[in-house]
């Protein structure tokens, strides 16, 4: 079993209260939007950390972290990407890759908006953690929590800060 922590939208943004939860995962999964590098350097110094670039992140952070992040964790398949969409609006960038060879987790970022829901036509389970940094139009910063055991995906936990 692996309990994850899964954040998106940093934006340069890295503090105790966030480190507090990296602390308590196996594993730290960031969907992009990293900002500084010195953000994913302080999960790291900690955790084990899988990531992606997203479209703000400089080319320093794009050495470093791919686009798309596809690997097994337990018996899950997972895809992180930063632009992916949601299910029935997928970005045309992934559109048919995602239809032809479907993960059994789906991860994004970039809108700022914590979603989770199922593909039922797909077959997988669609994640995006909504933001934890202050740098947006969201109220609340937000990122997610939950255990791999195997095939299974369960606790979720959805974990809020109020955006000051």
């Amino acid at each position: 079993m692996k309990k994850i922590l899964l954040l998106s939208d940093t934006h340069s943004y890295i503090d105790d209260k966030i480190l507090k939860y990296v602390k308590q995962a196996d594993e730290v999964w960031h969907a992009g939007d990293i900002g500084d590098i010195k953000v994913t350097d302080a999960i790291k110094a900690l955790k084990p950390l899988r990531a992606v670039y997203g479209n703000i992140d400089n080319d320093k952070i794009r050495v470093e972290f791919p686009e798309h992040n596809r690997f097994k964790c337990e018996e899950v398949d997972v895809w992180i990407t930063h632009i992916g969409g949601y299910p029935n609006r997928y970005d045309i960038r992934i559109r048919e890759i995602i239809k032809q060879n479907p993960p059994d987790l789906f991860i994004c970022g970039h809108s700022h908006i914590l979603k989770v829901m199922p593909d039922k036509k797909l077959n997988l389970l669609h994640m995006n953690p909504g933001a934890i940094g202050k740098h947006g139009m969201h109220k609340v910063r937000t990122m997610l929590r939950f255990e791999i055991d195997g095939k299974k995906i369960q606790n979720l936990e959805v974990i809020e800060f109020i955006r000051r």
